[in-house]
């Protein structure tokens, strides 16, 4: 695997991702970008919380924890020892279930809800993002076979999704950032997208010092590219499991 000095600052690390990683939830993927890796599952209920309930609508909604080992020193397993999830993952997973809803539409799912759950097994950046991109193909695994055996309205899916990291680091701008990265940088910023140039969530924040109208608007439109590519790696990955995004996206 290259190394993050040898890879143009502008381009993502090598993406994999492996669909049906798992055999029991109805949509799981595994995706490896650079050396983080994240197991995503999609497990659906016939039921949608109380407040939902006789609008013929579906939800999404998302789960984020960090395994134990995920990083280089073992951190407290989330809900031990009356430990529950961290501000930081329930940040994360508002971000990944935000994300994940605007790609659907919710009166084609019925009244069922989809839970994404996202567990990083190995960290070196950018969890977050990958969460949202794995996310999106273990969602479609399900919604696939939902509409296959007649359970879903025809096109569940608005669009594509995908996110990716972007940042500055040392006075340039930087997509995908590893840990490496990420600790050095001054700007952070995260971008979710639909492929078609379409924006679904930016979370900009200066870490160590200001930054420029344009810088932002680069930083977007880089990683606006970036998700371009990474959708294509989603759409190679989904149609090699059989999944039918005509059938999906609509």
């Amino acid at each position: 695997m290259e190394t993050n000095q040898a890879r143009d600052r502008r381009e993502t690390r090598p993406v994999r991702i492996t669909p049906n990683f798992l055999r029991h939830p109805e949509g799981s993927a595994l995706i490896e970008v650079g050396d983080t890796k994240v197991i995503c599952t999609a497990s659906v209920e016939e039921r949608v919380k109380d407040w939902m309930r006789g609008k013929g609508r579906g939800w999404v909604t998302a789960e984020y924890a960090m395994l134990p080992r995920a990083n280089a020193t073992r951190g407290l397993r989330e809900g031990q020892f009356g430990r529950w999830p961290s501000s930081r993952s329930q940040e994360i997973q508002r971000l990944v279930g935000r994300c994940l809803r605007a790609a659907i539409w919710p009166a084609r799912l019925g009244e069922r809800s989809i839970t994404i759950d996202c567990d990083v097994i190995q960290a070196d950046g950018g969890t977050r993002t990958a969460s949202v991109t794995g996310g999106f193909v273990a969602l479609a695994l399900a919604l696939d076979k939902l509409r296959r055996a007649g359970q879903v309205k025809p096109h569940p899916l608005k669009s594509m999704l995908a996110a990716v990291s972007v940042g500055i680091v040392a006075g340039e701008i930087a997509v995908d950032l590893d840990y490496a990265m990420d600790s050095r940088a001054d700007v952070d910023l995260n971008v979710a997208g639909d492929g078609r140039g379409r924006l679904v969530e930016v979370q900009a924040t200066a870490e160590g010092a200001t930054f420029e109208p344009a810088q932002l608007a680069e930083m977007v439109a880089l990683g606006a590219r970036a998700i371009d590519a990474l959708v294509a790696i989603q759409r190679a990955a989904l149609e090699g499991a059989g999944v039918d995004l005509d059938g999906l996206i609509g």
